[in-house]
């Protein structure tokens, strides 16, 4: 296994795709700092929904003003009440450049990191600095549904997530601000027809091609 002084990812991908289980491996494995991108929009939904401000975008440039990216990590950020609300959410402007700036003030103090979300390749590490190796993550509904179900502990019908999952994706490859898409040398990762060792190994395969 090659040792980089110098390594980013970037990952994209539908929602439920599995590209947060894969990123988190190969952060594993090649020691980089792992970002996801969606966690920081589901910790601005979730406080959007528990203070109710009646001005959301002074309210959140103040929340990450005061917050670390370590403890939003570590808060459980995942319910259905959540993903429906960070859909409408993620198509605010302002909201997408407070956040942005987050995640570019954490990318520019590290060499080896991992970031993934849904517009990482196309905006966040297009350029200054631009990501080494880009992968795009895509699942087939009925197995992403099943997945997410089990994420939430069977809270809501399988069905109802269904129906959030393939609304959200359609809503992220719409949005006029920064669309969810696959860049042009990014490479494909079925995650329906690979398990997780056969996930890392072909990511792997590939980093480890880089010179």
């Amino acid at each position: 296994m090659k040792k980089f002084k110098k390594l980013i990812i970037a990952c994209d991908g539908e929602s439920a795709s599995g590209k947060s289980t894969a990123a988190k491996l190969i952060s594993n494995k090649y020691k980089l700092l792992l970002i996801n991108s969606g966690l920081l929009y589901r910790y601005a939904s979730k406080e959007i929904i528990k203070y109710k401000p009646k001005n959301s975008i002074n309210f959140i440039k103040k929340k990450f003003k005061k917050i670390s990216y370590k403890k939003i990590v570590k808060l459980n950020l995942h319910s259905e009440e959540i993903s429906n609300h960070v859909a409408i959410l993620a198509k605010n402007k302002n909201i997408r450049k407070i956040i942005n700036a987050f995640q570019k003030t954490l990318i520019k103090k590290n060499k080896k990191i991992c970031v993934e979300g849904r517009d990482i390749a196309s905006k966040i590490l297009a350029k200054n600095p631009k990501y080494d190796l880009a992968f795009y993550f895509k699942c087939n509904v009925k197995v992403a549904s099943y997945r997410r179900w089990l994420d939430i502990k069977k809270k809501v019908s399988l069905k109802n997530v269904r129906k959030s999952l393939i609304k959200r994706t359609s809503m992220d490859k719409k949005r006029k601000n920064s669309p969810l898409i696959r860049v042009k040398d990014a490479i494909l990762i079925r995650t329906d027809k690979l398990n997780k060792k056969q996930v890392l190994s072909k990511m792997s395969e590939h980093i480890e091609k880089l010179s």
